[in-house]
């Protein structure tokens, strides 16, 4: 009798047992517990909090930044990477 259950991680199946023929085969139901870890992975995703955001703070920082000649003469890619670094900036 030859009974193979595949993982591919070592202790993610519990409890095997075998249950009896299936009807006029000479196969037997072979009955297991999937296991699974209760604790979750951590994220290292930083999630921020607006509800305690001071976002006129954040407007009057972005405000002051002169937009005409930070973005003279760029394309959309380099524009983009300018506010994204101001964005930034101003939230910390």
């Amino acid at each position: 009798m030859l009974d193979l259950i595949l993982t591919n991680k070592k202790g993610l199946v519990g409890d095997v047992k075998l249950k009896g023929s299936l009807g006029c085969s000479d196969h037997e139901m072979v009955e297991f517990r999937i296991l699974r870890a209760a604790r979750r992975a951590l994220s290292k995703l930083t999630t921020l909090d607006f509800r305690r955001a001071d976002f006129g703070l954040f407007r009057d920082l972005l405000a002051r930044i002169p937009w005409d000649k930070a973005l003279e003469g760029r394309g959309a890619q380099d524009s983009w990477l300018i506010l994204k670094a101001h964005l930034l900036q101003a939230q910390e």
